[in-house]
């Protein structure tokens, strides 16, 4: 009995060695939630003792965004079906949050009877650090994309950084356009100097000719002093002349005298003063179609239009949309400290279903609306604005779709909006033509195509009558 029971002291230690020697975190729990083993790389991951571990609830020391939602371990004792490789966000004893990926399956005794259930779980972290070195890859200043027309945009602007070439930026209202300005001032000879905004369209036409040029005293009967104009304090730096369609032909007559003599004159003045400023300006609609309805010079605008740069809206860009949600969530962190350990996947997809009429801008303003008003850990449905969720609603979005579902229906459509055109509408989701057709196959999508059909016997009908 002695050797039996030495040899099962035996077993037990080598059992314990074994089980501290999984890189994996381990724990086990009875019947009543409560931890009845914990490894010593559960230790390490979750920054808890097996001592402080050990008949606490598992909700008490492994604490993830999916606990009280959705635990994955209750859903395994439920389904006593074994649950594998789920990503969630743990939150360490300080508040700090770390992606883990999580397996749970239930115990049994040698009769078959559950007895408990057992989660494994590895430490992300790595691999995070890994995905972040890999998105900076889509990084260029301040912006982010991995869109192909704003990453062509972003090599755009490096190859002309050496240059002092006038750069138009046109794009709708709330897509980014002055921060592409600082870009391609940051990137310049003139990034030491100073970047100065001038929104045209705010200022009347009696300031806005002072505002750029400035005056010298006496100019007029207010004038006690000489005033510095924009482009004075841009000197050895850029100039942004944001929404430069609002101005009127008068200025833009001087406008155009200071691009070809590089040169501008104050109020009053009586000779003209140099300037190097580079110039950047921006327009939300087209300049071509100001010239065509003679509301912009044509000669300034062949002027202005040396560079152009054509900034996409993001209902054309929605693959950036994740990305710049965990970037805004990120920049409100540091902001306010709260416990927003991300956004759900339904509130993800409704993201993307909607078509953002706002621009990037509109889609900060609801991360941030929906950061302050967040009562958990992620940022869920009922936490985005009305108007998103209307939409939404009306488009059928249910609990647990995903994003693969999204990204299915935003294909469909794009074929059906085409007439099934793969050429066509790969180009206007900015996507390869091959990718496109993957994903056609891998969603079912061919099945869909009434078209093909239809055409052929169309033809074959024309050709008969001829």
């Amino acid at each position: 009995m002695k050797i039996m029971g030495a040899q099962r002291d035996s077993v037990e230690a080598s059992c314990h060695i074994i089980f501290d020697s999984i890189e994996e975190g381990v724990f086990t729990i009875d019947l009543n939630w409560r931890i009845t083993a914990f490894n010593r790389a559960a230790e390490k991951i979750t920054g808890v003792s097996r001592k402080d571990a050990i008949g606490k609830t598992c909700l008490e020391v492994f604490r993830t965004n999916v606990c009280q939602s959705d635990c994955v371990l209750r859903r395994a004792m439920r389904t006593r079906r074994p649950i594998f490789n789920t990503p969630v966000y743990m939150l360490r004893p300080g508040a700090q949050s770390i992606p883990i990926v999580v397996n749970a399956t239930v115990l049994k005794n040698e009769t078959g009877r559950i007895i408990g259930g057992v989660e494994t779980f590895r430490d992300l972290s790595s691999l995070s650090k890994l995905n972040t070195s890999f998105d900076t890859c889509h990084t260029f200043e301040n912006m982010i994309s991995k869109n192909q027309k704003m990453l062509e945009i972003f090599s755009t602007v490096k190859m002309i950084a050496d240059s002092d070439c006038t750069v138009l930026i046109e794009g709708a209202t709330g897509t980014g356009k002055e921060m592409l300005a600082k870009a391609v001032h940051n990137t310049s000879a003139h990034r030491n100097g100073p970047f100065v905004p001038v929104n045209c369209g705010a200022l009347p036409d009696s300031l806005i000719e002072s505002e750029l040029f400035g005056y010298k005293a006496g100019a007029f009967t207010d004038a006690k002093g000489d005033k510095p104009g924009r482009f004075e304090r841009a000197q050895n730096g850029t100039i942004f002349l944001d929404e430069i369609g609002d101005i009127s032909h008068a200025l833009q007559v001087r406008l155009l005298r200071v691009l070809e003599d590089r040169k501008y004159e104050p109020l009053g003045a009586v000779k003209p003063f140099p300037t190097n400023a580079r110039v950047v300006v921006a327009s939300n609609c087209s300049l071509d179609r100001l010239v065509e309805e003679k509301k912009f010079r044509e000669d300034l605008y062949f002027r202005v239009n040396v560079m152009r740069l054509c900034l996409p809206p993001l209902a054309e860009r929605k693959e950036d949309i994740p990305l710049l949600v965990d970037c805004f969530i990120d920049r409100m962190k540091q902001k306010q400290k709260k416990n927003v350990l991300g956004i759900s996947q339904e509130a993800m997809a409704a993201l993307v279903l909607y078509d953002w009429p706002g621009n990037i801008r509109e889609l900060e303003n609801a991360i941030q609306r929906a950061y302050v008003v967040c009562d958990s850990e992620l940022i869920e449905l009922r936490h985005l604005p009305e108007r998103i969720l209307s939409v939404v609603n009306a488009s059928g979005l249910t609990r647990g779709t995903t994003l693969k579902e999204i990204e299915k229906i935003t294909i469909l459509q794009a074929l059906q909006r085409n007439q099934w055109k793969k050429a066509v509408t790969a180009e206007e989701l900015g996507i390869n033509k091959n990718t496109l057709r993957r994903k056609i196959v891998a969603y079912g999508l061919e099945e869909k195509a009434p078209r093909s059909k239809s055409c052929r016997h169309l033809k074959s009908r024309k050709k008969k009558q001829d």
